[in-house]
């Protein structure tokens, strides 16, 4: 499959959170994303997991520190990190796919060189000067290849993806899952790109259900940075959106994965669900 085939439509979903919590919505979601290919497209998932990863690092008694909201990784927490997304998020998810009757193919960055790493640093000024703090093994995204991806969607398979990847040097990195997946979608030039997270979508008012943001065009997102109404976990996600967008994608849904029956509206151009981002 490349871009310029005739292959299906690709819908390339985020999961995480809530939805991965509860184990009946986790069967629920990944049947309604599996679901997407009986309506014609070909089926992408990125995932992380940090409840999953925090769970692992306390029985291995790793203590996190968070820097500007991101979490601190050293190298021995990142065989914990990895421990949880690929030992026991991505087989599970691969699991059910599997038992639903697809074919699921659990994958990192690092396999095919799907994403190639770069350490991340966090930044802040302080005084007049601008600061560069490690975050340890703690990466962005470089580049992608999509060619193992292509060449598995070709073949009927459900790629998972979880959000580890390696440098040129062969250092590794634990990568935000909403960047990572951004970036994926972007490259595979996604019809949609769906992002799970546990409320309806971008509020003006995170206290007001009734405000929702049902479309977001991408040069409001700076101005609603400005004013405090992206804030916190909706930050990555609608900067994830962004990228995906900007990067070649049709256009970004942030939804509720807490409702997985409104993930079929993804692919259905008369329903509105989330917030959608578009250029």
């Amino acid at each position: 499959m490349t871009e310029k085939s005739n292959s299906k439509p690709i819908v390339v979903v985020k999961y995480g959170g809530n939805a991965m919590v509860s184990e009946d919505i986790q069967y629920d979601v990944l049947k309604n994303v599996c679901a997407l290919k009986e309506k014609g497209y070909a089926v992408v998932i990125v995932h992380g997991g940090g409840p999953f990863i925090q769970e692992t690092l306390d029985v291995a008694q790793i203590e996190s520190e968070f820097i500007g909201g991101q979490r601190k990784t050293t190298p021995e927490a990142l065989k914990y990190v990895e421990m949880a997304l690929k030992g026991q998020v991505n087989g599970k998810v691969v699991n059910i796919i599997n038992t639903l009757g697809y074919t699921a193919v659990g994958l990192s960055g690092r396999d095919g060189k799907i994403a190639t790493a770069e350490k991340l640093y966090h930044e802040e000024t302080v005084g007049d000067e601008l600061k560069k703090i490690s975050l340890g093994q703690v990466g962005k995204v470089k580049c992608i290849d999509t060619k193992l991806i292509y060449t598995l969607l070709e073949n009927d398979f459900i790629p998972v993806i979880t959000c580890i990847a390696s440098d040129e040097k062969g250092n590794s990195y634990n990568i935000n899952a909403d960047l990572f997946a951004g970036s994926v979608a972007g490259h595979l030039k996604a019809s949609v790109f769906g992002v799970l997270t546990d409320v309806d979508g971008l509020m003006e008012d995170i206290k007001n259900p009734d405000s929702l943001i049902k479309n977001l065009e991408m040069d409001k997102i700076t101005t609603l940075l400005g004013q405090g109404v992206i804030i916190g976990g909706m930050i990555p996600k609608v900067d994830a959106c962004k990228l995906a967008v900007e990067t070649g994608a049709g256009k970004a849904v942030i939804l509720n994965g807490k409702k997985p029956e409104q993930i079929l509206a993804l692919v259905d151009n008369d329903k509105q669900i989330g917030t959608t981002i578009k250029k």
